[in-house]
Order: C-alpha cells, then sequence, then structure tokens
C-alpha cells in the first residue's frame, strides 16, 4: 500500500496546542507533534468504536497485553510477561509516577543534559534535588554528536540520588545509546542501589535500519531494577488518546508504582486501548514507510543547512523526528528561538533543555515535505541580514 505523507492537513483553528499557539503567520516546528495522519487501520478501529455509541467504563483487551509480551520478544528477544505491564496514560505522567514510587523529597533525580524538558522538571514536581549530567558533544564537518561522559554520570551522583531518569531514543539530539554506553549507566545505578527509569518513547522511530536495545533487556539484574516506558503514541501520531505502557519486571517495584498511582492516575481511556491495539496490529507496513520518509526528511534538513545555513551546527539523528541544532556562530543577539519566530517559523527553545542549550533549536521534522521546506526557508531568510 502506498502511503501519501506529503499530503497536507489543515489543523488551523481546530483543537491543536501546536497550531493555535503562535497565530496563523507562524509555521509550528517546536512540539514533537507529527502533522501525518495515523495509519488508516488506527483510524477504521476509532470511527468503527466510536459509532458503537457506549463510552462506558472499559477494561484493557486481554490481546493487547499478549500482542506487548509478543512484541517484545520479536523485536528485542526480550522475555516478558502480562504481568509486569502497568498502563498509564503517557509516559511523562509514567516517570513521575517512578519518582514518588522510589523516593522522597529532598532525595536525587539524576538526568542528563541536554534533555526533554519534562524530565528536567521531574525532580521539582515532587520536591526532589535535579543532578544533571552533561553529555559529551563533539562537531565534525559541521555535524554535532553526543556521546556518554562516564566521570561526569557518575560524578552528579551522591547518596541522595535514588532515580535515575533516562531518555533512550535520546531528545533532542536522535542518538541511540549502544549496549556499551547503556550497560555502563545500568550497572553503575545497579552498584549504587540507583533506580533506573528508561523513557523508550521513541523505541520504534529509528532509523536507517538500526535496532533499538531496550534498557531493562541488558541483563536479569539490570531489568530488576529498571522501569521502562513505551507508548504508540509517538510512533503512529496518537499522543490525544493517552496511552502508554511501563514494564516493570521487578514485582516489588512493581507494587510501589501500583501504589502511589491508586486513586491518582486514572485508567487508559476506551480509545486510547482502541487506537493501540490497532496501531500494533495494522500499522508495521505504514511505520515501514514512514521510518523511510522521516529518514529522508532528515537528510534534506541536514543538506539544506550545509548549503544554505553552514553557520548552523546540526545532530544528523539515529532516531526520533529531531533535529538538534546550534546557532552559536550564527551571529543571532538574543534568543534563537525568538528570533527566527519574527521570520515564521517557531522552533524549540534551547534553553528549555538545559543550561548550557540557550543558543540551541529544536526542529521537528515529522511533516510533509512542504512543511519542512517553508521552515527551513524561513530560517534562511532571517539568517540572510547577519551574514
Amino acid at each position: 500500500m502506498r502511503f501519501d505523507f506529503d499530503k497536507v492537513v489543515d489543523r488551523r483553528g481546530g483543537d491543536s496546542i501546536k497550531w493555535n499557539l503562535y497565530g496563523d503567520n507562524v509555521l509550528p516546528m517546536w512540539v514533537a507533534d507529527a502533522d501525518l495522519k495515523s495509519p488508516p487501520g488506527v483510524i477504521d478501529a476509532l470511527v468503527s468504536r466510536a459509532q458503537h455509541g457506549i463510552y462506558g467504563y472499559a477494561g484493557a483487551p486481554a490481546e493487547l497485553a499478549q500482542l506487548l509480551v509478543k512484541r517484545m520478544k520479536d523485536l528485542y528477544d526480550w522475555s516478558i510477561t502480562t504481568d509486569d505491564l502497568v498502563y498509564v496514560p503517557g509516559v511523562v505522567t509514567g516517570f513521575n509516577i517512578a519518582c514518588r514510587a522510589v523516593g522522597q523529597p529532598g532525595d536525587g533525580v539524576l538526568v542528563q543534559t541536554p534533555n526533554y524538558p519534562p524530565i528536567l522538571t521531574a525532580a521539582n514536581n515532587h520536591d526532589m534535588i535535579t543532578q544533571p549530567a552533561e553529555l559529551k558533544m563533539s562537531v565534525d564537518k559541521g555535524i554535532i554528536d553526543y556521546h556518554l561522559d562516564m566521570d561526569a554520570f557518575v560524578g552528579a551522583m551522591t547518596e541522595k540520588t535514588k532515580i535515575f531518569i533516562l531518555c533512550h531514543p535520546h531528545n533532542p539530539t536522535g542518538r541511540l545509546m549502544g549496549r556499551d554506553e547503556l550497560t555502563q549507566m545500568a550497572q553503575a545505578c545497579v552498584d549504587r542501589g540507583v533506580v533506573i527509569c528508561s523513557d523508550e518513547i521513541h523505541c520504534d522511530i529509528v532509523l536507517d535500519g538500526r535496532t533499538h536495545i531496550p534498557t531493562a533487556s541488558l541483563s536479569p539484574e539490570i531489568a530488576l531494577n529498571t522501569i521502562t516506558l513505551m507508548a504508540p503514541s509517538k510512533t503512529f501520531n496518537i499522543p490525544g488518546l493517552g496511552f502508554s505502557f511501563a514494564i516493570i519486571q521487578n514485582p516489588e517495584l512493581r507494587a510501589k508504582y501500583k501504589k502511589v498511582m491508586a486513586g491518582l492516575v486514572p485508567h487508559a481511556t476506551i480509545f486510547g486501548y482502541v487506537g493501540a491495539l490497532a496501531a500494533y496490529q495494522h500499522g508495521q507496513e505504514w511505520l515501514d514507510a514512514l521510518l523511510s520518509y522521516y529518514a529522508t526528511n532528515r537528510d534534506f534538513t541536514n543538506a539544506y543547512i550545509k548549503k544554505f545555513m553552514p553557520q548552523l551546527t546540526v545532530t544528523n539523528p539515529e532516531s526520533t523526528y529531531l533535529s538538534w541544532i546550534d546557532c552559536s556562530q550564527a551571529g543571532i543577539e538574543g534568543n534563537p528561538k525568538e528570533y527566527f519566530q519574527k521570520y515564521g517559523v517557531a522552533l524549540g527553545d534551547g534553553r528549555n533543555f538545559g543550561a548550557h542549550t540557550a543558543n540551541f533549536v529544536r526542529l521537528t521534522m515529522a511533516c510533509p515535505r512542504q512543511f519542512l521546506e517553508e521552515g527551513l526557508d524561513a530560517m534562511r531568510r532571517a539568517l540572510e541580514p547577519l551574514s
């Protein structure tokens, strides 16, 4: 089946936070919200369920849990059971639950920087302490790369550290961490009694035939020390349905997690269950085509920047649909996000991703090529007066 990802779907004036925030004269490319229709099988399943006409209390379909168990085995050779699964309405909810499950006010939350903003602010939500560990950045021929700095990682830990929130695949850099890096971090946490909460929401958006490695799949010992968070939301563009899942193989840790949820965290919705099941059952052909489209968008973005905006340096994402761009050599006075917005494109503000990323912007490439070209053209026009 052919999927037309170039087709533009008008989202202005509706309920889209992304498209309504900056008005009609600004192209929004600031948030990880794709401007592409979900798989036909997902749409059909949701329409069919809506036509039923009764939307009462609904439990999770048994086949969904069985499908997730099979999926982990088939994709990663990772053996889990249906008992290991805990459904939550979102991954951000999921790692905030984890903070409360293993920590108390005053305890430490280890995070890497740069990072997804809700991970960086999770500690503050619970009167805990954010303990940042910088990733090591290098630049070669205009391409930014990030790697684990193990000295910085271990150095950020103290006796107060109770949990490490890992973003893997990494947002905003698009890094897909390898087995050695993951093992070093995970073993350091195990040795110090620090629980790992691995946000793997982008695990299915892996480019160029690469393979994602779930942190908990590294060893049985690491599995017992890890809370894994996954979701179909970014993969199949269904974040508004409010469904994700935790995999917690340690029964005691799972019991603590569920206790924090009790009476506070709502169950996933009917449409969340329906959408997730349909996505995993019928969405693979669509996803295969989409990953190819994302890789082409990434290559187009990098080629455009190299040719027309060489004063910028950019990542070459191995996963996600996010481009992380350093504007420090562009001659922009003040905040780059605010500067580009004046020229008609809204990008993610680097200040939200860490203490040393004020000169960065994040560009969302999950859109028809027309939007991507328009956004890059706007950035090019913005830089012309500075050259």
